[in-house]
């Protein structure tokens, strides 16, 4: 069967810089293939483009005859006055579904996505319920293929399980452009990064993220070594032509031309592969201070709903809180709390004195009308950066920004540049409490690396709200979870908090589709269940068979090509199938070690 989607050698530009030039892939059947790239790269635009609504400046978008393509965008926006009900209705007759599935089709989806109140006005819902609905909007339709832009945007970790299920089960292909690194290992078995560092413009790896993330250190090495054979070339021609040559015979004018050439090929792949990373740096104060926030008794509620009930919790210096909770369940709430953006029902808040205190809002309020250069910059030509005055264009460098992008808008910024802008605003700001709600949506896997590394070398005390797992599992020494309901407990890591809430509630996606729009008319009755594994846990624990398997193949291709006698007399080629093995020896030692430290947690 031809492919879904053929996309034959795109490209496009804004302005004199490419976004990217001759892309060429294409979208099969089974296909769930996980988009990254560096923010910039053009993967939002490349989405627009295989959906049809963004044209290319050259190349073509071939679709197979009668295949039917749902796209997702990154914000879920919905008409006032819209139902849940009316908006999956307008989608059912925009596609021409027959009136005789439509009703069928409506409720299974309603159902299946936890929307317990089909009435509730789209608009109104919070922004991870908007984005269940957008999504619904689009698989309610039957699509062959469904392209998702950042979908976990906003869902809380039910709404992601919910998703990692629906696309592990959907018959439609899928592209996903995505920032979680659990959720791209969990839910894609292909992986392409758009980045102008490759030849082609793209990588494209069959397997799983981890898998990916191997294939590509192979690609960027045998690359690395390809420039540095290339470069001596160069030098030996450059150092030729400097001898003066005369293009007195056809074999010189060759060699000639074919110098230049290199020469301009090497210029190509230096600017190609050139990289550099976002260089974030939260300052703190002096401050010697221990206890920096007191809440003692603390309650809140909004309306007629409990957002938090008798806390007690102290946020010490050094403490690096995850907050983490469903949707709902009063994450920011507290923040604002903490703050005094908001007050509390009861109970008492104390500060310490003169505490300084940074915000970083999921809400990314920003003037996009802005220049680049008043955004960064807003009280003149350059800012002041742990007591030196910085030149505006140096600080949007260290940003990745560069001097052509100063004068533009801000609304002409991808999601994860917005999000660099306000993270070099806040990095001006020397705090003793940094607060962050969602800093993640939006931003590349590399600079949400780097944003790892500065919040674990952050001196001061952090409480970090966000969806995605892996940066909670790495950056948080202290968990605080909340159920929605009031109720909260300290643990010391994230598992622990699943397996609370899985003991509570019985099934963890369940709970979590519970808080839906008027969830508390809705009842659970399934007696809770213990699982010994936590989710991250079961999840190894179901590919961990396989993955040894793998490790084994890799173990052995190694060891046959060291007994080839081709490769036993080229020390060059030695030296690396010795490397080879080691890597893959040591590989497969980590895996057993994880395969006996499972099993005796699964009894």
């Amino acid at each position: 069967m031809p492919p879904i989607l053929n996309a034959q050698s795109l490209s496009k530009r804004f302005g004199a810089k490419p976004l990217f030039e001759n892309v060429s892939f294409t979208i099969n059947d089974g296909d769930r293939i996980g988009l990254i790239g560096p923010n910039g790269a053009g993967k939002s635009t490349l989405m627009k483009i295989l959906a049809g609504e963004e044209d290319t400046d050259s190349g073509e978008v071939a679709i197979r005859k009668r295949a039917r393509v749902g796209y997702v965008t990154q914000n879920s926006e919905f008409a006032p006055g819209l139902s849940v009900r009316a908006v999956l209705e307008h989608a059912l007759a925009a596609a021409h579904v027959p009136d005789a599935e439509r009703e069928q089709r409506l409720r299974e989806m309603i159902g299946r996505a936890g929307f317990t109140d089909e009435h509730a006005e789209a608009a109104k819902l919070s922004g991870g319920w908007r984005k269940r609905l957008a999504i619904v909007e689009a698989v309610v339709t039957q699509p062959d293929v469904l392209l998702l832009d950042e979908p976990t945007n906003h869902l809380d970790l039910g709404g992601i399980h919910w998703l990692e299920e629906l696309l592990q089960q959907a018959p439609f292909a899928s592209v996903i452009v995505s920032h979680d690194r659990y959720f791209l290992e969990a839910v894609a078995n292909e992986t392409m990064e758009l980045s102008r560092v490759y030849a082609e413009g793209l990588l494209r790896v069959k397997g799983k993220y981890s898998k990916f993330l191997e294939e590509r250190e192979l690609y960027l090495a045998a690359q690395s070594k390809q420039q540095d054979a290339l470069r001596n070339k160069v030098k030996t021609e450059i150092e030729w032509l400097r001898r003066g040559p005369k293009a007195r015979t056809t074999k010189s004018k060759a060699r000639i031309d074919k110098a230049h050439e290199m020469i301009g090929q090497l210029a190509d792949v230096n600017e190609r592969t050139r990289t550099s990373t976002a260089a974030i740096d939260f300052a703190a104060t002096d401050r010697q201070t221990k206890r920096l926030v007191e809440l003692d008794g603390v309650s809140c509620r909004l309306g007629d709903r409990t957002i938090l009930d008798n806390l007690d919790f102290v946020i010490t210096a050094g403490m690096r809180l995850g907050l983490v909770g469903p949707n709902g369940s009063g994450k920011t709430t507290l923040l604002k709390l903490l703050t005094g953006e908001l007050e509390s029902t009861s109970g008492a808040i104390k500060r310490a004195q003169m505490l300084r205190t940074v915000y970083f809002s999921q809400n990314r309020e920003i003037d996009t009308s802005l220049t680049l250069r008043k955004a960064l910059s807003p009280e003149g030509d350059s800012v002041v950066f742990n007591g030196r005055q910085v030149h505006v264009a140096s600080w949007a460098a260290r940003f990745l920004f560069t001097g052509e992008q100063l004068n533009q808008p801000v609304e002409r910024l991808s999601g994860g540049e917005r999000a660099r802008v306000l993270i070099a605003r806040l990095m001006l700001q020397p705090a003793d409490l940094l607060l962050m709600d969602e800093p993640t949506n939006d931003l590349d896997i590399p600079t949400l690396e780097i944003l790892e590394e500065s919040l674990l070398e952050y001196p001061g005390a952090l409480v970090l709200v966000t969806h995605d797992r892996y940066m909670l599992d790495r950056v948080s020494n202290v968990v605080l979870g909340l159920d929605g309901k009031g109720a909260s407990e300290r643990f010391a890591d994230f598992a622990q908090w699943e397996e609370w809430m899985l003991e509570r509630d019985g099934d963890l996606s369940e709970e979590m589709l519970s808080l839906g729009p008027k969830a508390s008319e809705t009842k659970k009755s399934s007696p809770p269940t213990k699982k010994k594994l936590s989710y991250l846990d079961q999840r190894d624990w179901d590919t961990i068979e396989e993955r040894v398997e793998k490790a084994e193949a890799r173990l052995n291709a190694a060891h046959d090509k060291l007994d080839d006698p081709a490769i036993a007399t080229d020390p060059a080629a030695l030296q690396k199938a010795l490397d080879e093995q080691a890597a893959a020896q040591e590989a497969a030692d980590v895996l057993y070690a994880r395969w006996a430290e499972l099993a005796e947690k699964a009894g």
